[in-house]
């Protein structure tokens, strides 16, 4: 199975008109990767992490759509109110790399 195909099944999608934002999203956690490991190719032993990565990355992103995400700012139950602030422009490659170093690091190379 592809790492698109357990991304498709992981995020519970069914049709194939999100494929191109899914590889997108693949590529592009493997291009942090790479760059923060300062390798040419993924291991195999780093493939569930890039599924991880990606799936957190499609999410944050809020990627096919043209809204821009929002996170909740303030919620008020008596009488329910709720407030939503945009989204604070974020690294999210970064973000990402905080989470997964554990996994990560054993894979680094020093560079030269």
């Amino acid at each position: 199975m592809t790492n698109l195909e357990k991304l498709k099944q992981l995020l519970g999608i069914k049709d194939n008109n999100k494929d191109f934002v899914l590889e997108f999203s693949i590529e592009r956690v493997e291009d942090t990767i790479k760059n923060y490991c300062n390798i040419k190719e993924i291991p195999e032993e780093l493939n569930n992490t890039v599924i991880s990565m990606a799936m957190e990355l499609y999410r944050a992103e809020n990627f096919g759509s043209e809204k821009e995400g929002k996170d909740i700012k303030a919620i008020q139950v008596g009488d329910t109110t709720t407030t939503f602030e945009t989204n604070k422009k974020i690294d999210i490659s970064k973000e990402l790399l905080k989470d997964y170093k554990a996994q990560l690091d054993p894979f680094r190379k020093l560079r030269w």
